[in-house]
């Protein structure tokens, strides 16, 4: 089922949460809804659940108006951050539920209802669990079971609120590649609610960045990490070194110097440039753009993390953290040459006072 959520809407009092979401997923298709605390992604997420109303805007399922359904009508799925499991049930109960509360004329009979959880119990790889409680499983056995029984009413959409935010990083690692494998399994259209960059780029079809209720970008994995459209989806994706530069008649400038830079279109006055910290190269301060003194070298797996404080004139240093091969000899203390491969330039928004300096 394909879901379209046009020009939303949603304030909390005189706070805004959600200005004008625009939005298309594709029947089957595994989106991520990804952005810092406070960026309305639960919000957007609750408002297409039916558990949030928006005040201006449209949610559409196949083209139908979903707001004029109730939550039941819109036979969804929902998976919250905490379970929510019935601490009185065992897992077989708790997977059973949303097929025993179903409307007399539509309930399963007691041996269908056990077929589909025994189906969903081994589909979920937990049917040895069946008659243990919530309190004597794990954090990633509980997920699993609050997967299962929301699957269990065969939703038309299924929504995951930060489905593995509970979990510590080994468990929640091994989880997101089994919902990939599991997505493709029951290709049922699937949105999901993180603030992990690698566990949406590791797990969607596709990415939605969303910034203080706005769409900053919408595309693959590859797209919105190669390719960002904004300055903070670069800064908020991947690592970034970022430095405030000036962009007059086709140059660019650091600290009064021109750089060697493509300025990429950027109209002129104040912008940042932004690096990605294996994007540059190493060099002889001769030979180099920007200039500065190794202050920290640290190995870190096959790679080496270089702290290096930037040369500038008059203004307060700027330290930034580079990478290097380990067979590089670099020593702390050594005056040492960056040279960018891969940037990005992005002129200051007009609320640049918000920007952090540099």
């Amino acid at each position: 089922m394909s879901i379209e959520v046009v020009n939303l809407v949603k304030s909390f009092g005189a706070v805004p949460v959600l200005e004008g979401i625009n939005l298309h997923v594709r029947n089957g298709e595994l989106v991520a809804l990804l952005g810092p605390s406070g960026s309305g992604k639960t919000t957007l997420l609750r408002i297409i659940a039916g558990l949030d109303w928006p005040e201006q805007g449209t949610v559409r399922f196949d083209g139908e108006d979903a707001l004029q359904r109730t939550i039941r009508e819109r036979n969804v799925g929902f998976v919250f951050q905490h379970y929510a499991l019935f601490r009185h049930l065992n897992v077989y109960e708790n997977v059973a539920f949303g097929l025993r509360v179903k409307p007399r004329a539509h309930r399963p009979s007691e041996s269908e209802i056990a077929a589909q959880v025994e189906k969903l119990l081994e589909l979920v790889q937990i049917k040895w669990l069946a008659h243990r409680y919530p309190n004597q499983l794990s954090g990633g056995q509980r997920q699993r079971v609050a997967l299962a029984r929301a699957l269990a009413i065969e939703p038309r959409v299924l929504l995951l609120d930060e489905p593995f935010g509970a979990l510590d990083a080994k468990v929640r690692k091994d989880l997101r590649r089994w919902l990939r494998a599991l997505h493709g399994e029951i290709n049922v259209t699937s949105l999901f609610v993180t603030h992990d960059q690698e566990e949406a780029l590791e797990v969607a079809d596709r990415v939605v960045v969303l910034n203080h209720g706005r769409i900053e970008q919408i595309g693959t994995p590859e797209d919105v990490y190669d390719r960002p459209a904004s300055a903070f989806v670069h800064d908020f994706i991947g690592e970034s070194i970022t430095l405030p530069v000036d962009v007059a008649a086709g140059q660019v400038s650091f600290d009064s110097r021109v750089l060697a830079l493509d300025p990429q279109g950027t109209p002129a006055g104040a912008a940042r440039l932004f690096i990605r910290p294996y994007d540059v190269s190493l060099v002889s301060p001769a030979d180099a753009l920007l200039q500065g003194t190794v202050k920290h070298v640290k190995a870190f797996g096959p790679n080496l993390r270089v702290e290096v404080e930037l040369l500038r004139d008059s203004k307060e240093a700027i330290a930034l953290e580079v990478q290097a091969r380990r067979d590089e000899r670099i020593q702390t203390g050594q005056m040492i040459g960056l040279k960018p491969e891969r940037y990005r330039i992005f002129a200051l928004p007009d609320d640049s006072a918000t920007v952090p300096p540099a």
